[in-house]
């Protein structure tokens, strides 16, 4: 066998294997969506989803798990990194991305490091803010466990702007 194709072998066996340790996102992926009607006023809801500190206080999807800290350099090209862990330390992971668009009190896209893209849209009406998230599915977990896992720390979120900011 020659050289050249002895490397190209090799190179594609790299490929297979890189692609199957990080999977690239289909070309038209499943999107679901998740959405809560938190009762107080846009600025208080657009800062408490935007800012680190509210964040390390709602983003969890039950009470095990905590955010212990978290950035955000919230304009288009800016960096995300949230670190999710579970109380007693078992495991954890980072949760980071890049965003896409942001348009204040509106809209905000981002795509995480795997490649899934996200839209945060905030809609104020008489009734507070309707927050609604669509994002694309992974292919490890099942679209329902998706949904109740982002619909569980969406509602987290409504309830800490609820308590903490008022029905502004």
């Amino acid at each position: 066998m020659s050289i050249t194709l002895a490397l190209i072998r090799r190179i594609d066996e790299s490929r297979r294997w890189r692609h199957a340790i990080h999977p690239q996102p289909t070309r038209n992926p499943m999107k679901i969506t998740v959405q809560t009607q938190v009762r107080s006023n846009i600025d208080a809801v657009w800062s408490a989803y935007s800012n680190p500190d509210d964040i390390t206080q709602w983003n969890s999807a039950s009470d095990d798990w905590h955010t212990p800290h978290c950035r955000v350099d919230l304009r288009e090209g800016g960096t995300f990194s949230t670190r999710m862990e579970a109380k007693d330390g078992s495991m954890g992971f980072d949760f980071e991305g890049t965003y896409t668009r942001v348009v204040p009190q509106q809209l905000i896209e981002y795509r995480m490091s795997d490649g899934r893209e996200v839209a945060v849209h905030f809609e104020d009406g008489a009734d507070g803010v309707l927050v609604r998230v669509v994002f694309d599915a992974e292919t490890e977990n099942s679209p329902e466990i998706q949904q109740q896992g982002w619909q569980s720390i969406l509602d987290s979120f409504g309830r800490y702007v609820g308590t903490s900011h008022g029905a502004g």
